[in-house]
């Protein structure tokens, strides 16, 4: 069986190593041409992945045709780049496709499936892949738990046996919605877990945090068509719990940065990766407005991101809101 991973970033190359460790045949997609080059001569990337060999079988090339013919193929790129790269394959007619990216259009406010399912045609099978997930991890057989959803439960099922191994177990789901929702906008509360870090707080404050922002998750997730029970599953609390606290996580380490008063501009100047929970902060901020959702916490990590605000401004002005009921189901009016 044949797999094409379009993405040769720390994500992708940790899907190829474990899916030729199940015996799959993998090639990956790198759309530089000199970086696809030094990884396939090279077999490694220090810079994302120190220490970590790509197996020799496992290739990567620039050209996005040697993909194909492929059983399964993989979506690993950053999510604003989804829909250009989409288009890059759809003449090969992909049956089988996965998304593996966590994040939501800025331009469109789509989910990565729906970008997917527009620029493919509806006779695509699509899943998507998501759940607490750091690719080190994986990689050094660490025991973990993702889940895979998608509409057609049939599908579901193949892909998660695909991926299904002794340390990396996989669940399945039918709620596209919450399971894409989930992953992609723990991201930016992540941001937030480490601005609350970086200012000197304690595990209060980040408890706190974690906490109130899995509610506002929940309420724009259900808004939008998602199952609530999702999101206290590997999709929602689970990723949210890990990339909240993982030194790991790049998300975290953009708040950490800002929470030491850093502008976003050089922290991401410095990264080798992308930190989705960026972008996708201003697609919750427009979307929580769109659908008259009060989202509080996440305007004030948008705030952050921007520069609109001081950072100790925007704290003091989240503590000192009307005080309120803490649980209240999400037809109730009003905010955490």
């Amino acid at each position: 069986m044949r797999v094409g991973i379009l993405g040769a970033g720390s994500w992708g190359i940790t899907l190829g190593i474990l899916l030729h460790r199940k015996g799959y045949d993998v090639i990956l997609y790198e759309h530089r041409e000199e970086k696809a080059e030094y990884l396939e001569r090279r077999k490694e990337d220090p810079r994302r992945l120190p220490g970590v060999r790509i197996p020799d079988e496992v290739h990567i090339t620039p050209r996005v045709s040697e993909l194909f013919p492929a059983d399964f193929l993989v979506f690993a790129v950053p999510s604003q780049t989804v829909r250009e790269v989409a288009r890059k394959v759809r003449d090969f007619k992909p049956s089988r496709v996965i998304s593996a990216v966590k994040g939501i259009e800025l331009d469109s406010l789509k989910r990565m499936s729906e970008v997917l399912e527009e620029e493919l045609g509806e006779g695509t099978r699509i899943a998507v892949l998501s759940g607490p997930s750091i690719a080190v991890e994986v990689l050094r057989g660490d025991p973990s738990s993702v889940v895979v959803a998608s509409r057609d439960p049939e599908y579901a099922k193949e892909v998660q046996l695909l991926f299904h191994s002794g340390r990396f177990r996989v669940y399945r789901s039918g709620d596209v919605v919450g399971v894409e929702l989930g992953g992609a906008f723990k991201n930016i509360i992540a941001i937030g877990a480490g601005a609350v870090d970086g200012m000197g707080f304690g595990v209060n404050s980040e408890g706190a945090l974690i906490t109130r922002g899995l509610a506002e998750i929940m309420r724009l997730g259900v808004k939008m068509g998602a199952d609530p029970l999702t999101f206290s599953g590997l999709a929602g609390v689970g990723d949210l719990i890990t990339t909240c606290f993982s030194k790991n996580s790049r998300n975290r380490h953009v708040g950490e940065e800002l929470g030491k008063g850093r502008k976003i501009d050089e922290i991401l100047a410095e990264m080798s990766s992308v930190a989705e929970g960026v972008k996708t902060a201003e697609a919750a901020c427009i979307l929580s407005e769109k659908l008259g959702v009060e989202m509080p916490l996440t305007h004030a990590i948008w705030s952050l991101i921007s520069g609109k605000m001081d950072r100790f401004e925007l704290l003091r002005g989240l503590m000192e809101r009307e005080p309120k009921e803490e649980i209240y189901w999400t037809t109730r009016k009003g905010g955490p």
